[in-house]
């Protein structure tokens, strides 16, 4: 519609005129009434006409028939030049609307256990490597949130402030290895310390943490309970999820090349009670896959808001018709004072 000249003859097929919105249809209902006003003038006109008897020979009315008609053409242009008169008043209008949908994220501060026991290899190769493959996908399935990245054993680090630099975050996720920290024990508390702490000043409508570990907390000075209250009390709430089976589990080979089997075991307790406080979930990964899972599951509780924009841009057209009529407004001046007038109608 947009690329049409104004002198398009597209504009008067019915089609374009249908697909109109009309600012104010009320002069569409006027339209009849041009017709009716041209027929009582013709009824007054005839009525009130002097006749004036005179002898033509047969001669000469030959071609008068066709000639004749062609005294209709300035009353034509009359009529097409108030039509759209009334078209341009009726303000003929085309409405483009476009949605955008945007989505609000969420803050999220995935806190990390990279403690000796996560070299375990009920996971494949080890349930740091596994967890950092997942996390990666996680990191790519939530582009709007912005997310921060806490590593822990025996102390707790930030990697990485809230950002929404997923690229960044995942090269940070990479980059995270057993010999980064003292990695002797393991200090949950201090851990989601560290974690709260990227997220307690935020203004989002939704913060979460979400804590990945395979035991319990045996160093620190701050409490996983006191933590938790204190997570509760900035309204951050907490996902644990509990990594790796319990018993026997491999973890690399012995001095002679057998394999070796450690003892493994999760304070499942400790992790539902630091959800519970907080109003969040406690899962348990076994495998990789269920640790897909998990993430995939806590993604769908934690949706960010999704923002609806509606934008309508109102193109008026009225001027394409003023034009026009002002086009036969012209030819109707012009021709009424030519030959085309009848003059013994004067």
């Amino acid at each position: 519609m947009k690329n049409l000249e104004w002198y398009s003859l597209s504009w008067f097929s019915p089609k374009t005129l249908l697909n109109f919105e009309w600012a104010a249809p009320f002069y569409l209902y006027l339209l009849p009434g041009i017709l009716l006003l041209f027929i009582l003038r013709s009824i007054f006109n005839l009525r009130g006409k002097q006749k004036l008897d005179f002898a033509l020979l047969s001669n000469d009315l030959k071609g008068l028939g066709s000639l004749s008609s062609l005294r209709f053409i300035p009353t034509l242009f009359q009529v097409l030049f108030l039509t759209l008169i009334l078209v341009s008043l009726a303000r003929p209008q085309k409405s483009l609307q476009s949605v955008h949908e945007s989505t609000e994220g969420i803050d999220i501060a995935l806190v990390v256990d990279i403690s000796e026991s996560m070299l375990l290899e009920d996971f494949k190769p080890n349930r740091l490597e596994a967890s950092k493959k997942i996390i990666s996908e996680f990191l790519d399935a939530r582009p709007h949130d912005r997310i921060s990245l806490v590593v822990f054993a025996g102390q707790a680090y930030s990697l990485a402030p809230l950002t929404t630099d997923h690229d960044l975050l995942k090269k940070y996720v990479s980059e995270i290895s057993f010999n980064m920290l003292d990695t002797g024990s393991t200090s949950i508390g201090n851990a989601l310390v560290v974690g709260l702490n990227r997220l307690k000043n935020s203004t989002s409508k939704s913060k979460i943490l979400i804590l990945f570990t395979d035991g319990d907390n045996t160093s620190g000075n701050i409490g996983p309970q006191t933590a938790a209250r204190l997570s509760y009390a900035f309204g951050v709430k907490i996902y644990t999820i509990g990594i790796g089976t319990s018993g026997k589990i491999r973890y690399g080979k012995d001095e002679l090349g057998e394999p070796r089997y450690v003892e493994s075991s999760l304070n499942s307790t400790l992790l539902k009670s630091i959800a519970t406080t907080t109003k969040g979930e406690y899962f348990r990964a076994t495998n990789s896959a269920t640790l897909k899972q998990i993430l995939n599951k806590i993604g769908k509780l934690e949706k960010g808001e999704i923002v609806v924009a509606t934008f309508n841009d109102t193109q008026d057209l009225y001027t394409i018709y003023l034009r026009w009529a002002f086009v036969f407004f012209l030819l109707w001046m012009f021709t009424k004072n030519t030959f085309l007038t009848n003059a013994t109608e004067d």
